[in-house]
């Protein structure tokens, strides 16, 4: 067994692979750019390098360095993760001829599936389901069109090395195929360096299923059940669960025995994903392979009980699989949530800067649920431009697939991150969504589901109750602690027992009481709650139990009152005394004063081009910009018809969130 392996990543996969290797008692050595310097992985390992500027294609992504920083260390093995260059043949060779060992597999099963054209050729051979397409290199916009024609709309537009739902687009028209290529190349060649592109048939209303299979030095192969990763947003996954609402054991079997005859044709040797499409008849075709440690791979761990890190180390070193088929059993179900950095009311635009508050859930397994966190972040730390957005991966685990979402639920309520905006409420939105509750998902789920983007709600009656309940329990905590201070009126004289609680543009009316340990607040039709927490004013997160459910609710201080946020619902409350509400009902509202004519950029990032220009009318829709951030280009798109009167950036500036782009006559 290796004494001391590198990790050739970052954030929470570093994290990851350094826990693993600590309790096998291996070693590690970190990477870090200029960048990372102060991130946790960096701290976690028993050693770190220094290796470039924050750009990763000057850092991660330099193969000579990486080896150098092998050598400087000492490090007999490298771990690349998944990203950067987990996937390039020519990383484990350069390894190999410097005489350090890959921890994933062989060059020759890389270059085989990493490519997705040639996979999906050596998929044929084996005997694999595939999807209709062309499998060769298109040239240009006009060939591509050619193609999509003869396949037959809607057809997918991949890019051969790409990876992450990077360098995809769906075209359902000729318009849509010219730009889908354009824009498809160039993010493939910005992300991988390789502007391959081709061309499938889009399975309508597809889900996406994944089998996991191991395979060792030995010709040994096995699978461990599929992962359903359908719920995605611009093809990159956010949530995913193991097993599938969708498959049955009969059609398990199948899958698995295609993804182990792949593997073997191809004589892999490590950990790996074979991906489908599949129907909701429960038809499935082969999508492509990714000969590396999945992002989701942690629910596949929790329902079959496989550290997949270790497998692949201990498979690197040589070790013969002591697992067989007949030993892999699904036991409960898991389900894991991706919390990016984004701002889901502005379309997911990514969000940067520094972690105020961070934190997230109490892992740990309780009364059959498991909770684990993936995380690469701190509290202080510094969410950067130059990287994906992803803070963590929440993971729950229990019995049933019900259990697991409501799990999943609570454990995103107990999740605090403050400086930034995330998708939490999204994702929390999610796990109360009647459709995905009953596991009836497609990868449109997110685009049908919400077509407008996410927007924010108003809260149920059972939702509104709650938030009410706790906004009086805090106010009252806060109105005792202020009754404490010296030379005030008896209380009993001046106290209001009654509050009025303004809910959004809802106002509540409740009594609120000691009783015994715990506060009873009873609202107007006679309903009455006993709330019992050891919340302290300060604390970000209001925990405890309201009657005898268990409630979590996010806590931000606001003028009169404050922001709670509760199974995907983020809402101001005030509360007043009645005398008080009756005052604050007569404030004028604030009134914004005219219409914005700018185009201001929706997250930092780096211009890529302007598609218009000055003097020029444009309609609804129509291109007016792209907005390269986080790796992924962005297109801005007029809302409204108009005249573009002044273009105040050029294609190559660094702008900032909300840096006026142009301005409209």
């Amino acid at each position: 067994m290796f004494k001391r392996i590198l990790i050739a990543n970052r954030g929470e996969i570093a994290c990851r692979i350094i826990k693993t290797a600590r309790r096998m008692g291996i070693a590690t050595v970190a990477i870090f750019s200029e960048a990372d310097r102060d991130a946790l992985h960096v701290e976690m390992a028993d050693e770190a390098v220094a290796i470039g500027p924050p750009p990763a294609a000057q850092s991660y992504l330099v193969i000579e360095r990486i080896v150098a920083a092998c050598k400087a260390s000492g490090a007999e093995a490298v771990h690349p993760g998944y990203g950067f260059l987990s996937e390039r043949a020519a990383f484990a060779e350069a390894l190999a001829k410097a005489g350090i060992v890959f921890i994933g597999p062989n060059p020759k099963a890389i270059a085989a599936m990493g490519d997705k054209i040639e996979s999906k050729k050596a998929a044929a051979r084996a005997s694999v389901s595939t999807v209709p397409g062309h499998l060769g290199v298109i040239a240009d916009a006009e060939q591509a069109l050619t193609i999509a024609e003869q396949i037959g709309y809607p057809v997918m537009i991949k890019a051969s090395a790409g990876g992450g739902g990077k360098g995809m687009r769906i075209a359902a028209g000729k318009a849509e195929v010219i730009e889908g290529f354009d824009r498809a190349r160039s993010e493939a060649r910005s992300s991988f360096g390789d502007d391959r592109v081709f061309i499938e048939k889009f399975i309508t209303d597809p889900r996406h299923v994944e089998i996991q299979v191991l395979g060792d030095k030995h010709g040994n192969v096995i699978h461990l059940g599929e992962r359903e990763c359908s719920i995605q947003r611009r093809n990159q996954k956010v949530i995913e669960e193991s097993p599938s609402p969708l498959i049955d054991a009969k059609t398990r079997v199948k899958m698995g025995e295609q993804a182990v005859a792949l593997a073997k044709a191809v004589g892999y040797d490590s950990a790996g994903t074979v991906e489908f499409v599949a129907g909701q008849d429960k038809s499935f075709y082969f999508l492509e392979m990714n000969t590396r440690l999945q992002v989701e791979h942690p629910v596949t761990e929790l329902v079959t009980g496989v550290d997949l890190v270790e497998q692949m180390i201990r498979i690197a070193a040589g070790e013969p699989l002591k697992i067989k088929q007949s030993d892999i059993k699904l036991s409960g179900w898991a389900i894991e949530s991706r919390v990016y950095a984004e701002d889901p009311y502005r379309n997911f635009a990514p969000s940067v800067g520094r972690l105020i508050r961070y934190c997230p859930p109490v892992e740990g397994g309780r009364d059959g649920i498991t909770v684990r966190n993936d995380t690469g972040v701190v509290e202080g730390g510094e969410i950067s431009i130059f990287y994906d957005p992803l803070i963590a991966k929440l993971v729950t685990h229990a019995a049933t697939r019900e259990r697991a979402i409501d799990a999943q639920a609570d454990a995103l309520d107990a999740f605090v991150v403050e400086g930034i905006r995330h998708n939490i409420p999204f994702l929390a939105a999610v796990m109360a969504h009647p459709r995905w509750r009953a596991g009836k998902l497609s990868t449109a789920f997110i685009a049908e589901e919400y077509p407008r983007g996410f927007e924010r709600m108003p809260p149920g009656e059972g939702v509104a109750r709650r938030i009410a309940a706790v906004a009086a329990a805090i106010d009252h905590l806060l109105g005792g602690r202020k009754r404490k201070i010296s030379g005030q009126l008896d209380p009993a004289l001046t106290r209001e027992r009654r509050r009025a609680i303004w809910l959004g543009a809802e106002m509540v009316h409740a009594d609120v009481e000691r009783d015994g340990e715990a506060l009873a607040v009873v609202f107007e039709d006679g309903a009455r709650h006993l709330l019992r927490s050891d919340f302290r004013p300060g604390m970000p997160l209001w925990q405890g139990r309201i009657d005898d459910a268990p409630i979590a609710m996010r806590v931000r201080p606001i003028a009169n009152g404050f922001e709670l946020a509760y199974r995907g619902i983020e809402v101001k409350t005030y509360v007043y005394t009645e005398r008080e509400a009756r005052y604050a009902a007569l404030m004028p509202a604030r009134q914004l004063s005219g219409i914005d004519k700018a185009v201001r950029c929706p997250m930092p990032g780096l211009i890529v081009s302007i598609g218009v220009g000055e003097g020029q009318e444009v309609k609804v829709g129509e291109t007016l910009a792209v907005v390269e951030a986080m790796k992924m280009e962005n297109v801005l798109r007029a809302e409204r018809d108009g005249v573009i009167a002044k273009i105040c950036v050029k294609p190559g500036a660094i702008v900032a969130a909300d840096a006026v782009i142009m301005e409209f006559a």
